[in-house]
């Protein structure tokens, strides 16, 4: 669109001169306008001058992806799920319950899926029952087949269609909610498979291909680019799969596919879409080829999938917590908790050191942990470069099976604050913070060891950054702190402007909080 070009808002006025004058003055005008300019030039360009030759591409042309979908196409396959009708009498207008929704459609329609109270019908369900639409790939001849958790979650019967429109009644091997990967097999041999890639080699800006029946229109191709890996996805609860993002374009349907790179290799599995509307966004998620073999494998051996733990509770790393552990940048896994009795506890771990590498890997943020620990076998040997107190060191950890019932550690509600008469401490310290000292009662609600911790009555300064009356103070750095004197003792020194790290538990969470001293007041 072509915006008008308006004159400057400032005019000028001449009154009537001899026609001599008149030109004088526009001379003298356009006479100082070069000095002017010139006058005003700077010295050198701010950036290199444009090439005088045409610079070579880095991208020349599109790529045609014809031969590869002939070459694989025939490995993938459309999965139908299907749940047998409920006993229970149901009236045809009433819509089921959350729990009878099934996952397939939670995962593409989210919480604003219809159900209970919903204003929509949703997808038109098989009388009586629930079926789901997924695909799928072969990953050998004998008819192992992949998929995602979340499509046969919950099935009576699945049923596996080829691209030759051969059916075949599958048997779930195992299925995994955590990774959401499901194995599945069928009674065939000779089949067409794909290969896997090498997960490490798989980057940003490379072109991906995806394969699947979205709506259940089988065999659709779409295309586009990694947007990025390792990507964590805050809004699943799969703490141990690194996503690789995706803008290709993926739909109801498309869940248990392959997305393939430009040599025909699977480099991961079509899982999810970020949607505001349940329709594609720009924004996929698929899971790595190699955490979903991983799975598979265990759940073709044993039938479940063992991760591996290091019983730490971990936050991310700020600016301000990385200022107040001394760290140079902010890269790394925060220990906010250490469990008692597991392997981090036994290795000498401590609440207060930050995890950079795993095995030479680099931990960049508090997210990267789960993956790197979770895909190990339970009894193997984790080499953990850690920072502690300015420097770094090399602590190795024995890793354990990780149990699925852990809690994240001991507290309670955070609304269950003691709100006894207890005298709480003076504003003794630079923070200004109020203290008090916790008794049995408290203690034991608490889930608070003799002499850990203090409860916190009026945050003072601390409260701009987050804490709040009622939580438990822990720690001020690596100094352990059981009562209001020793919170005072402990940020006795603390000065204007320095950032103090305080271990604050609030009801089964634990977690860093980094505070700014604004100085005693």
């Amino acid at each position: 669109m072509n915006l008008p070009i308006q004159a400057p808002s400032t005019t000028l006025s001449f009154r009537r001169r001899r026609p001599l004058q008149s030109l004088a003055l526009v001379g003298a005008i356009i006479a100082a306008l070069p000095a002017a300019c010139t006058a005003q030039a700077p010295t050198a360009p701010i950036a290199p001058p444009p090439s005088a030759t045409p610079t070579a591409p880095i991208v020349a042309g599109l790529p045609d992806f014809t031969q590869l979908v002939q070459r694989v196409g025939p490995a993938v396959v459309n999965i139908s799920a299907e749940v047998t009708p409920k006993r229970q009498a149901r009236s045809r207008n009433q819509l089921p319950d959350d729990d009878q929704v099934p996952e397939f459609f939670r995962r593409f329609f989210g919480p604003d899926f219809p159900g209970p109270g919903g204003q929509g019908q949703g997808p038109r369900q098989p009388r009586g029952g629930a079926r789901s639409i997924g695909s799928g790939f072969l990953i050998s001849q004998d008819g192992y087949v992949l998929t995602n958790h979340h499509v046969v979650d919950g099935a009576d019967t699945v049923t596996v269609k080829l691209t030759d429109r051969r059916e075949f009644k599958a048997k779930v091997i195992g299925s995994d909610e955590q990774s959401d990967v499901a194995l599945l097999k069928i009674d065939a041999k000779g089949l067409p498979f794909l290969r896997s890639a090498n997960a490490s080699l798989t980057k940003a800006g490379q072109w991906v291909v995806a394969i699947g029946s979205p709506f259940g229109l089988d065999h659709s191709v779409t295309a586009g680019i990694v947007s990025a890996v390792g990507r964590a996805n805050p809004y699943a609860d799969q703490r141990y799969v690194p996503f690789i993002q995706t803008d290709v374009a993926i739909n109801q349907g498309n869940s248990g596919g392959p997305l393939l790179n430009t040599a025909g290799e699977v480099v991961g599995i079509n899982s999810q879409i970020f949607s505001n509307s349940g329709g594609y966004m720009g924004v996929s998620f698929a899971i790595p080829i190699d955490v979903a073999m991983n799975s598979a494998e265990q759940l073709r051996a044993k039938g479940k999938v063992s991760r591996g733990q290091l019983g730490v509770v971990v936050q991310p790393l700020t600016a301000e917590t990385a200022k107040g552990f001394g760290l140079p940048d902010s890269s790394g896994a925060l220990i906010a908790q250490v469990v008692p009795g597991g392997p981090a506890e036994k290795a000498g771990l401590q609440a207060g050191d930050i995890i950079r590498t795993v095995n030479g890997a680099e931990v960049r943020e508090s997210s990267d942990l789960p993956p790197l620990i979770g895909n190990m076998a339970p009894g193997s040997k984790a080499r953990l470069g850690v920072f502690r107190e300015g420097k770094t060191v090399e602590i190795g950890v024995a890793v354990n099976e990780l149990d699925a019932n852990l809690a994240g550690g001991p507290g309670t509600d955070p609304s269950d604050r003691d709100d006894s008469p207890a005298a709480p401490s003076a504003k003794g310290n630079p923070l200004n913070l109020v203290a008090q000292d916790a008794d049995p009662a408290a203690r034991q609600r608490l889930g608070l060891k003799a002499g850990e911790g203090v409860l916190v009555r009026d945050p003072g300064d601390a409260g701009d950054a987050g804490v709040r009356p009622g939580d438990v103070i822990l720690s001020v750095g690596r100094t352990p702190v059981g009562s209001a004197a020793a919170l005072n003792r402990a940020l006795a020194g603390t000065r204007p402007g320095q950032t103090v790290m305080l271990l604050v538990r609030r009801g089964a969470q634990t977690q860093f909080i980094a505070v700014e001293a604004a100085g005693a007041k």
